[in-house]
């Protein structure tokens, strides 16, 4: 990948796509090569399984499947990530995808526990998702307007109503206990689950303004564009410039300096008379 790719991206978002990549490649070549799993090693397993560690809530989320399962999430870091680090700063963010992740771990094992009981051990999760969930939760709270294309629908949605779809969604898959697909539904709605109760403790305790934000993802903003370009405005803005009729500001500027040349006259004749005036100024007077 080229510098101008990388050198767009925020520290921390940068490095995340850097360290998920590397892990990725180094977990394939180790165990075709030598036969050594560090998905065994650094996914996540039922506290009870002999082989948790306490390093695996967080280092599992830096693990995946497959190459479609990495470069989705990527991806999703890639599109969300950003405006995020860039309007929090790197620590706050960093503090803020590691909590979901952390987090999102710690429901997919109760929920574990809840539904096998003792037979959890013999499963384990790997994956970005639960902080990509919460980057996603967080992309909504703060850019709730902000018009995304979301496959396959066929219009812009806004970024709020396209989070709760996606909750909504995960939660029925979750409560459906959609068999094979693999998926850990309640990591998922775990990472969003504790990226609310961050943004909660952020927003109760912090007086720096942190939910207050024009910034708009680059990438969206020319989707946008595009939309508008090709005739599909929004019918709310066109309701908004209904019977609105601009100003010249060159002639309402010039008015405003004529008034004001009248006035200045008008004061010089006042204190030196009449014949002080040049034959510039009496033209303005009677023009």
């Amino acid at each position: 990948m080229s510098d101008n790719f990388f050198g767009s991206l925020p520290s921390v978002t940068k490095n995340l796509l850097i360290i998920n990549v590397l892990c990725f490649f180094a977990d394939y070549v180790l165990e075709s090569r030598f036969g050594i799993s560090l998905t065994n090693l650094f996914g996540l397993h039922y506290f009870l399984s002999p082989v948790f560690f306490i390093w695996q809530p967080l280092t599992y989320m830096f693990m995946h499947a497959n190459f479609s399962h990495l470069f989705f999430n990527m991806f999703a870091v890639f599109m969300f990530a950003p405006p995020l680090e860039q309007r929090w700063g790197s620590k706050r963010f960093l503090t803020y995808y590691l909590f979901s992740g952390v987090g999102a771990a710690c429901v997919q094992t109760f929920v574990w526990w809840l539904m096998f009981g003792e037979a959890a051990a013999l499963h384990v999760t790997i994956g970005a998702s639960g902080a990509v969930f919460g980057i996603l939760f967080a992309f909504g709270w703060l850019f709730p307007d902000v018009r995304m294309f979301v496959f396959p629908i066929p219009i812009p949605i806004r970024a709020r109503v396209f989070v709760i779809i996606y909750a909504l969604i995960e939660l029925f898959a979750g409560l459906a206990n959609v068999s094979g697909d693999n998926v850990a539904h309640f990591a998922h709605l775990g990472g969003m689950l504790f990226g609310w109760i961050l943004l909660l403790w952020w927003r109760r305790n912090d007086d720096d303004n942190i939910f207050h934000t024009n910034y708009t993802s680059p990438t969206l903003e020319k989707l946008r564009n595009w939309w508008k370009q090709h005739g599909f405005g929004s019918k709310r803005q066109e309701k908004e410039y209904t019977g609105y009729h601009y100003q010249d500001p060159v002639r309402e500027s010039k008015k405003e300096n004529d008034d004001k040349e009248i006035e200045r006259i008008l004061e010089k004749i006042k204190t030196s008379g009449y014949s002080s005036l040049t034959d510039e100024e009496r033209a303005k007077i009677f023009k």
